[in-house]
């Protein structure tokens, strides 16, 4: 993995058949000055070709491919390439298919409703060592995992503030930073000492591990069933 991704150029390849999806993921990559579009490809068969020759930073992957799985390629290139970061963009959120994707070697799922900016930026992340994962997965893994009654919050738990729990909820829903401030009122750069307090306080390093965490704690709000 390398820790200086923020600072070099980003090889990407793509693999994705449906062509509008494809020519828009393809123009959002290759419009950063941070990223470069290796290949894109709309089969298995023709990425897993490629890869068995070349290898790239960050591999994009759709599961459903008209010839096989994707899961294939993930398994494929998380083998032949372990320095490879993959990340799943699809349509799928359902349990079983996220916990495929990462048993394969995905350490990114992002359904495809993300925004371009968001995106982008979940590349970066993915790159410098994070594990993006769009917060509707999130919050599925954590509702199964949570036990019929919840264990009192912990010593960790009570030192998160009222306002730095309202912040944690808005980011499990999905919200971003700047979104959050004009919800509540704040500016970004109050949300953002929030953030990094909530990350200090719950001892975790991404907005995915402090809503994995925080639902373990109990801190997360549940819908509601009307």
């Amino acid at each position: 993995m390398q820790t200086d991704s923020f600072n070099e150029i980003i090889t990407v390849v793509l693999v994705e058949d449906e062509p509008n999806t494809r020519d828009y993921l393809s123009s959002l990559i290759e419009g950063n000055s941070k990223l470069h579009l290796l290949a894109s490809f709309d089969t298995a068969n023709a990425a897993l070709h490629f890869l068995a020759l070349q290898s790239c930073d960050v591999l994009l992957v759709d599961l459903g491919l008209p010839d096989r799985s994707g899961l294939d390629v993930i398994s494929f290139a998380s083998g032949a390439h372990p320095n490879c970061d993959i990340m799943v963009i699809t349509v799928f959120g359902d349990e079983s298919h996220v916990l495929k994707s990462i048993a394969a070697g995905a350490t990114g799922y992002l359904i495809k409703e993300s925004s371009a900016s968001e995106l982008l930026h979940h590349i970066e992340t993915l790159r410098a060592g994070g594990s993006p994962i769009s917060p509707v997965i999130a919050r599925q893994l954590l509702t199964k995992m949570r036990p019929a009654q919840q264990a009192p919050a912990s010593a960790n738990s009570r030192k998160l503030s009222e306002q730095e729990i309202k912040v944690l909820n808005y980011i499990a829903k999905g919200f971003a930073v700047a979104e959050i401030g004009e919800l509540m009122k704040l500016s970004a750069h109050t949300i953002s000492t929030y953030v990094k307090r909530i990350y200090r306080k719950l001892s975790v390093n991404s907005k995915t591990e402090a809503v994995f965490e925080g639902g373990l704690l109990g801190l997360i709000e549940q819908p509601r069933k009307d």
